[in-house]
């Protein structure tokens, strides 16, 4: 698997190759995008550099704006919010400092969100917080991947990153058949290019194993149906407005977000079992 210097010329090549398809097309929107790719791309990569606490930092910075966009797209309380990004950044804190223990931590956040709505004394929405509450917990906890997968975790999130790009490119131009009623804008064709491309790019960063591209062509797409059935649940296209391009972090990072647990749970099982992930 190459470094994460190495990295930067295929990052660098698939955004030139990209900045010259989206400033021929002259859509707004995707000059947008692409300058959103543009400037994340070296914050991620740099601090991936950094290794285990830039890797922290990343985690919780995603988790932090998830955490809100989240509580926001499904209408909890200010007060749950703030108690699952406190608990989420602890969580990446444990993740960084004492992996072992990130199965207790993990707990005791679950826990944390569960209860909230108890100790409030909420009779009437208290089992709707509590149980978005746990989800939101099961969906982003796991971000601390980022820095529990150590090599693994750059050349995933390019990957899942540029398949979202293929996939995007490929539903729009060969159209076809829906992928789910979650979202009328994905195709089983898109899915089809997104992997193509994902599968591509890890293999090309020497990262291609039955395990990531498991996590690339199966667990990322099903990541951004998942936030399209909590987005069309709650009427909106995007769960913010902040991020050009996009709306909201979660609409860029839905993806990695089961992507990146379904890759640690598959190499932990294959450890466990003695097979090669």
């Amino acid at each position: 698997m190459i470094g994460v210097l190495d990295t930067a010329p295929y990052v660098a090549g698939a955004l030139g190759v990209g900045g010259v398809g989206v400033l021929a097309s002259r859509r707004r929107e995707l000059i947008r995008r692409w300058c959103t790719w543009a400037v994340t791309a070296p914050i991620v990569g740099g601090a991936v550099l950094l290794g285990t606490p830039g890797e922290a930092a990343l985690a919780a910075a995603l988790t932090t704006v998830a955490a809100i966009e989240y509580g926001r797209l499904v209408g909890l309380p200010l007060t749950d919010r703030c108690v699952a990004v406190v608990g989420l950044a602890t969580l990446i804190v444990v993740a960084a400092v004492a992996p072992a223990n990130v199965p207790a931590a993990l707990l005791a956040v679950a826990a944390a969100s569960a209860l909230l709505p108890v100790l409030t004394g909420d009779a009437t929405g208290g089992a709707r917080r509590a149980a978005y509450g746990l989800l939101g917990v099961a969906w982003l906890a796991p971000l601390a991947g980022i820095v529990l997968l150590g090599g693994v975790a750059l050349p995933l999130i390019v990957a899942v990153s540029l398949a979202d790009v293929g996939a995007w490119c490929a539903g729009r131009a060969l159209r076809g058949p829906r992928l789910s009623p979650l979202s009328p804008a994905k195709t089983w064709a898109g899915a089809a290019g997104g992997a193509a491309v994902g599968l591509g790019m890890l293999a090309l960063l020497g990262a291609f194993t039955p395990v990531t591209a498991l996590a690339v062509a199966i667990a990322a797409p099903v990541g951004d149906l998942f936030e399209s059935m909590l987005k069309r649940g709650a009427g909106v296209k995007d769960a913010g407005t902040w991020l050009p391009g996009f709306g909201g972090l979660l609409d860029r990072i839905d993806s990695l977000a089961v992507a990146a647990p379904v890759t640690l749970l598959l190499i932990a099982a294959a450890g466990l079992t003695g097979s090669a992930p």
